[in-house]
């Protein structure tokens, strides 16, 4: 179906990034309506339930999936994340911008259902770094960590599969950048077409 307004799709090896860029670009951005994932790992830090995820039991993501009330979900790192559908159709549909924050697993489900989504890779500058940010954050063993940059070189693999690809070298650079695609993919023809309908039709543009 197409809709009218615009879905991003950002992918990234922990560590990257993220979750970082897309909080910014949603700060600054008051077209980008927020999209709340569901998971079945606890709360990092300050996380809050509704704010960053809906923490769930494995129980009740089990229901939602039965339930064909995701989008895409996927295992992650020993969880489960997943995308609700119906809060995805709701806001799009209405004109609204959505941008996920969701593993390259889950950006390929949404891609072959959303055929004019745009999905953004998220690369670090290096090994090193993505190694020193990860052990930077505090909040993972010395084995979760390597398990994550195990993940991550199967995870960048998939870069090529995404329509862009930044490398989060410089955050302020990087958010250029984010923020270049999305203003970028506004004005393209078919997105404009379907966010102004209306103005198409009167100026008799099919």
């Amino acid at each position: 179906m197409d809709y009218p307004g615009n879905l991003f799709v950002v992918a990234a090896p922990s560590g990257a990034g993220k979750s970082s860029l897309v909080k910014a670009l949603k700060a600054q951005d008051a077209l980008i309506l927020p999209s709340v994932s569901h998971t079945t790992r606890q709360p990092r830090g300050q996380e809050q339930h509704g704010r960053e995820y809906f923490f769930v039991s494995d129980t009740a993501f089990d229901d939602m999936v039965l339930d064909n009330r995701f989008l895409e979900w996927a295992h992650v790192h020993g969880r489960r994340y997943g995308t609700s559908r119906e809060a995805i159709e709701s806001r799009i549909a209405a004109g609204g911008d959505v941008v996920l924050e969701i593993d390259f697993q889950g950006a390929l489900q949404i891609k072959r259902l959303f055929a004019n989504a745009v999905l953004v890779f998220i690369l670090p500058p290096s090994w090193e770094e993505l190694r020193a940010r990860l052990e930077r954050r505090g909040e993972d063993s010395a084995e979760v960590i390597e398990l994550r940059l195990k993940n991550a070189a199967t995870e960048m693999t998939q870069a090529q599969e995404f329509d862009f690809v930044i490398i989060n070298e410089l955050f302020e650079v990087a958010l250029n950048d984010l923020k270049a695609i999305v203003h970028a993919q506004r004005l393209k023809f078919t997105a404009q077409r379907r966010a102004r309908a209306a103005t198409f039709a009167a100026l008799n543009i099919v």
